[in-house]
């Protein structure tokens, strides 16, 4: 698909093995979804789960990219269909310590597996990390699961893993017994609807998702037995006690990043938040005054996504008096952030404008490194972090700070 160089993700560069699972519960549309990554034990030959978990996104992609289903989709299939996160799928929890924890959201018209290489990279350095699939039709396709008897209606809190799919970790996999899979899809903007009343209302169900995951981490945190929809083989009880509630931090890409500034503002249990090249459109006038000085933000923007009027939405949180860094990766592109920079060769990456001028591979370290250094400073974590702080000053090359 354009270009002979190796196109696959990295390994994280952290101390710690990375494992991760996917989490469905309750498995209703108003549930809690999300890929966990996580430490996890080094443990013999562990599988590595598809980056693309099921053939629906491809479908999802082209409708998000406005191309023609039926010739679009079987050629992402075939582009990215076969790439394998590197990760464990379903490797045993590291109960060793309490880990902080981040929410992470998806940009527009993405999904749960998007951003692989930054959590992977979070996880590895000791961090819990939830990336949530939303369900405000922002995603380029996503499901849950109806009943398909009356008794089943009611939220599942309990756990037994569901029947095991027989299929490979982390993808394809088959609906469990009694439910029936139920697909949603990208939304597009009806004509004449307001742009900003539709996205206003989705970065509200947005945060509303993400404190839902929180919940959902702090039951099982607390010990409390919960169902997962999906096959898989992690048992959550293992995790008891080991997420450390007092140091949690909101992050996310595009509206992803909007969605991380609003909840913020909204749920005091998020302490920080990252918002890698935010979309600043969709938030509501309020968000200024109600993000207060304890609540430290740090953009991380692209060279060429922000216009002169987002940059001056952020400046104007920075006035209030927040604990704010914005910087900005010189040769950096919208994608830089995202998965797809570097799992696209030459002829993807100009139709799709997914590869600025640096590395892929370096822009996206500058990205988890200051990101790194800005969670140690606000969440307190004893780590090695602070080697990267310069980077949260413009300091180093390809940085530059916003004042």
């Amino acid at each position: 698909m354009g270009g002979v160089q190796s196109l696959e993700l990295p390994p994280a560069k952290g101390p710690y093995k990375v494992g991760c699972t996917d989490i469905m519960a309750d498995h209703t549309r108003q549930g809690s979804f999300f890929r966990l990554y996580y430490p996890c034990e080094a443990s013999g030959q562990l599988k590595h789960p598809l980056w693309i978990p099921r053939y629906e996104y491809c479908g999802g992609l082209a409708d998000y990219l406005e191309r023609n289903k039926r010739w679009c989709a079987p050629i992402l299939n075939l582009a990215f269909g076969y790439h394998e996160v590197p990760v464990g799928w379903g490797a045993p929890f590291k109960a060793a310590e309490k880990y902080p924890l981040i929410i992470f959201s998806h940009g527009l018209g993405a999904f749960r597996t998007v951003y692989s290489t930054v959590c992977n990279e979070m996880a590895s350095r000791g961090f819990v990390i939830a990336a949530v699939e939303h369900r405000d039709e922002s995603a380029c396709a996503t499901f849950f699961f109806k009943s398909s008897v009356e008794d089943f209606e009611q939220p599942i809190r309990t756990t037994t893993p569901m029947e095991q799919s027989p299929e490979e970790p982390g993808s394809r996999q088959a609906s469990p017994p009694a439910l029936e899979e139920e697909w949603l899809t990208y939304r597009k903007l009806h004509t004449a609807e307001e742009d900003f009343s539709l996205r206003n209302k989705q970065v509200h169900q947005r945060v509303e998702e993400c404190s839902r995951a929180l919940n959902l981490l702090t039951d099982i945190n607390d010990g409390k037995l919960i169902k997962n929809a999906l096959p898989g083989d992690l048992d959550l009880s293992v995790m008891k006690g080991c997420i450390d509630l007092e140091r949690v931090a909101v992050m996310g890409h595009s509206f992803g990043g909007a969605t991380a500034i609003l909840a913020v503002a909204k749920d005091s249990r998020f302490k920080c938040a990252i918002a890698l090249d935010g979309w600043m459109f969709p938030l509501p006038d309020d968000v200024y005054s109600t993000v207060q000085n304890n609540n430290p933000l740090l953009f991380v923007n692209s060279a060429k996504f922000q216009t002169d009027d987002s940059i001056s939405k952020m400046k104007r949180l920075h006035s209030t008096g927040n604990k704010i860094k914005i910087i900005t990766i010189a040769g950096s592109v919208h994608q830089s952030q995202t998965d797809f920079t570097l799992l696209t060769g030459q002829l993807l990456s100009l139709a799709f404008e997914t590869k600025g001028t640096i590395d892929p591979e370096e822009g996206l370290a500058i990205t988890n490194k200051a990101s790194l250094a800005f969670l140690q400073r606000h969440l307190d974590l004893k780590k090695d972090f602070d080697q990267w702080d310069d980077f949260l000053e413009g300091q180093r090359h390809h940085v530059t700070l916003v004042k």
